[in-house]
């Protein structure tokens, strides 16, 4: 099972201890040793780190880890290879532009014949199931909405339709996010924390690192972490329940709409069916 994280703040916050725990997962702590990835939003920009070797032992890595990059969206993810060979083609989070920005995504999970038909617009260049969903997704959202970005919660519902949609293929953990959105969607194994005023120390779960918070943060910051399994032992995780799309917004959980994406929920459509919600 991939490895996923993500950060949605409301201020500018850098995600360098969250990473210190994160990337001991990707060879030393766990066993996904086939590469990873982070992607940082900064304005309208996105800088976006990718190597097909173990995050552990990454020389990319331990720049990441040592550079305070701070940003108010953050997707990274650590892989074990389902489908496609381990390259860097195949490395999540991937990037596509729709609408005038960036959108980043990465995916945990394996879709069985899955094989929708693609406009032409979004094309993969690697060969994994992630990059065909997220390339079917902007698909999607392009022909759903031609005139430009919907309404939040237009774009959410059209969103949980697609988790709809392509979950029924396979496991969909995903993270998908605009620079100001930042979507999750829980197939199996997805939870969350949300750190706000008064804070307190944190400590890692994958590597003896502590920090405290009330010397790093103000009053009003607040900062939401994402991730497959908790990154810490001392802080109350929110577990996503499986079936659920989450939106985050400026460090917390935001309401638009009805979460679940469980089959019953939608009509069963044919890969590359127009969602109409």
């Amino acid at each position: 099972m991939c490895q996923l994280l993500g950060m949605n703040c409301n201020v500018p916050t850098d995600i360098c201890f969250s990473f210190a725990g994160f990337r001991a997962r990707g060879g030393l702590t766990d066993h996904h040793r086939d590469g990873w990835g982070i992607a940082f939003f900064e304005g309208r920009g996105v800088r976006v780190f990718l190597d097909p070797a173990p995050s552990a032992h990454s020389p990319v890595a331990e720049l990441v880890h040592h550079y305070p990059i701070r940003s108010l969206n953050v997707i990274a993810h650590i892989r074990k290879a389902t489908q496609g060979d381990i390259r860097l083609e195949n490395t999540h989070p991937f990037q596509r532009e729709l609408w005038g920005r960036y959108w980043i995504f990465a995916h945990n999970g394996n879709l069985k014949d899955f094989a929708p038909k693609l406009s032409g617009r979004f094309l993969p260049v690697g060969c994994t199931d992630s990059e065909l969903a997220f390339c079917h997704i902007l698909d999607t959202l392009a022909t759903r909405f031609p005139e430009g970005s919907p309404e939040p919660a237009a774009l959410h519902a059209t969103l949980r339709a697609l988790a709809c949609e392509i979950g029924s293929r396979g496991e969909f953990n995903f993270l998908l996010s605009d620079g100001d959105w930042l979507f999750a969607h829980c197939s199996s194994r997805l939870c969350y924390v949300v750190r706000r005023a008064p804070f307190a120390e944190a400590h890692l779960a994958d590597e003896d690192l502590t920090v405290d918070f009330r010397r790093l943060t103000g009053a009003d910051d607040r900062v939401a972490v994402i991730a497959t399994t908790p990154l810490t032992d001392n802080e109350r995780w929110t577990q996503i329940p499986p079936g659920n799309l989450v939106a985050f917004r400026d460090g917390e959980v935001l309401a638009l709409g009805e979460t679940s994406t469980v089959a019953q929920d939608f009509p069963r459509r044919p890969p590359g069916h127009p969602v109409d919600e």
